[in-house]
């Protein structure tokens, strides 16, 4: 019989997050398989939150809204800036 003043442990394991900058990768990589503009597409899914802008080729759309809209915009103006050397 188990002792009942030993406290037990239950662990749920949670998905692993998935960095923004792969999940872009991702998203774009399938969209230029599938023949879309990326940036198109991405910029429509940005600003209007429909997920249909994604293709769910290589499961994209499903990635993409794993992320917030907010974090998707951060990553790319952060590389923009990053890219043009100005100061943050």
């Amino acid at each position: 019989m188990k002792d009942k003043n030993n406290t037990l442990y239950f662990k749920v394991e949670t998905e692993q997050e998935v960095e923004v900058r792969e999940v872009l990768r991702i998203v774009h990589e399938a969209l230029v398989e599938k023949g879309y503009n990326p940036v198109n597409q991405i910029v429509g899914y940005i600003m209007s939150g429909d997920p249909t802008y994604i293709t769910s080729y290589n499961n994209a759309r499903s990635l993409i809204m794993k992320v917030e809209r907010d974090e998707l915009v951060e990553e790319v103006l952060g590389e923009y800036i990053r890219f043009h050397h100005w100061k943050q």
